[in-house]
């Protein structure tokens, strides 16, 4: 396969029935600090989701590593319903590897009125056919806490594997964890397990919601 051309990994917007993902941007601050209100999610230890105080400097941090071209931030948007048009969420691409067109889908998280919908399962199929179908990604990883089982869980229902666990790989900053050591497990989905994994995800996105 002929690599593509550079720059590889560009600003997108990706659009589907119960979701919406757009280039992150200093306008999504409001919504943001609203919806990581919901359910208070910086206080989950094994997470590293920023306070609302906090959100505007994350904004910056991920657009500043978009310019470096190590990360391709997204605003997730709600299309309908109560929340339509607003975001409630965040993710990536992130250490983007352009010579192996190699990327990871991580930092990743949804207010709470949100999870468990169909809103995460077509936010990772939109994002993974864009890595698969125009990117030309030879694989996509997913890293978590080991202690996060809500999102190991989320991340084989989607067909990934555990390629390994790397222990003690970082540390710890959550003030509620202070000198604890994060395991993190590593996933991936590589490029010949795509259609299997496309064909369970629009499988689940057909069924009533």
């Amino acid at each position: 396969m002929t690599p593509p051309p550079t720059p590889w990994c560009e600003p997108v917007t990706l659009a589907g029935r119960h979701a919406r993902l757009e280039p992150l941007a200093p306008t999504h601050h409001d919504d943001l600090v609203e919806a990581v209100q919901d359910g208070e999610l910086w206080r989950l230890w094994y997470t590293a989701i920023p306070r609302p105080q906090d959100m505007r400097a994350e904004i910056e941090r991920r657009l500043s590593l978009q310019a470096a071209g190590s990360m391709l931030p997204f605003a997730v948007i709600a299309p309908s319903g109560a929340l339509a048009g607003r975001a409630v969420g965040m993710t990536t691409y992130m250490h983007i590897d352009t010579p192996n067109r190699r990327l990871e889908i991580g930092s990743t998280w949804y207010r709470r009125a949100v999870q468990r919908t169909a809103l995460n399962t077509e936010c990772k199929w939109m994002l993974l056919r864009h890595a698969f179908e125009v990117l030309g990604c030879i694989a996509v990883e997913f890293r978590t806490h080991f202690f996060n089982r809500a999102s190991r869980a989320a991340i084989e229902r989607l067909g990934a594997k555990l390629d390994g666990v790397l222990r003690s790989h970082q540390i710890c900053t959550h003030p509620d964890a202070p000198g604890s050591l994060r395991d993190t497990c590593v996933y991936s989905i590589i490029a010949s397990e795509w259609p299997s994994v496309k064909a369970h995800l629009q499988h689940q996105l057909a069924r009533p919601c």
